[in-house]
């Protein structure tokens, strides 16, 4: 299938204790970018702390958009980092990716 032009819309909300939904996240992403979709990923509560795995500033760098909820950042004291590649954000953005993406999946 062909998904140039289409947007993937993904949250993930569960740290590491549940790499499963990271992996999916990873796969996904991957898979979108490959085939040429977009890819807006949304880290809060627990899934901030994604941004310590390697995988997620790489998918950043191949172009997937990643948004981090400031607010589950500072919760954790997860100094906020890489600005250029990250945007920092509420839920408002969060609204506008489920609004915004032709597909839309949340991994709690």
């Amino acid at each position: 299938m062909d998904l140039a032009r289409k947007k993937l819309g993904l949250l993930l909300s569960t740290g590491p204790e549940r790499p499963v939904n990271l992996d999916t996240a990873v796969g996904l992403s991957e898979a979108t970018l490959a085939r040429g979709g977009d890819v807006y990923l949304y880290l809060i509560d627990d899934g901030v702390r994604a941004l310590d795995d390697a995988r997620v500033p790489a998918l950043a760098e191949r172009g997937m958009k990643l948004f981090v909820c400031a607010y589950g950042c500072q919760k954790r004291r997860i100094p906020l980092r890489d600005a250029d590649r990250i945007t920092y954000c509420g839920l408002v953005v969060l609204t506008d990716i489920i609004n915004g993406t032709d597909r839309f999946v949340a991994l709690n």
